[in-house]
């Protein structure tokens, strides 16, 4: 069992920036994958970022591509997504993922996510 705690929200500007956090307890022992998803107000779930335990090779969404930069931090089972350069249509509520693998896409399908956090809002306005 993994137990993900996102941090990190807030409300901002466009061209803004933010940082989310999210902290794993638990079986963090494990070689999880860990990703970002994120859901707008009446849209469906739309997978943002994904970095693999070794964090060697981060994956992008093309909507947040150059925008957005994951990391981890595996000696405080953390991941956080800093988000720059921020767009109203970035509005929505972010949740952290973990999955067995971040190859071919694998974490980009929230049917293969093994555990959630309960989600940070991000706001952003013109």
């Amino acid at each position: 069992q993994v137990q993900l705690v996102e941090s990190g929200g807030g409300s901002v500007q466009t061209g803004g920036s933010l940082r989310l956090s999210c902290a794993a307890s638990g079986d963090t022992e494990s070689s999880y994958c860990l990703a970002w998803f994120r859901q707008a107000p009446g849209k469906g779930l739309e997978w943002v970022s994904a970095l693999s335990r070794a964090g060697v090779t981060p994956y992008y969404a093309d909507s947040v591509k150059g925008r957005f930069t994951i990391s981890r931090d595996n000696a405080k089972n953390t991941v956080y997504l800093q988000m720059n350069s921020l767009k109203p249509e970035d509005t929505a509520e972010y949740r952290c993922a973990a999955c067995a693998s971040c190859r071919a896409g694998y974490c980009a399908k929230s049917s293969n996510v093994l555990y959630w956090g309960q989600g940070t809002q991000v706001s952003v306005s013109s």
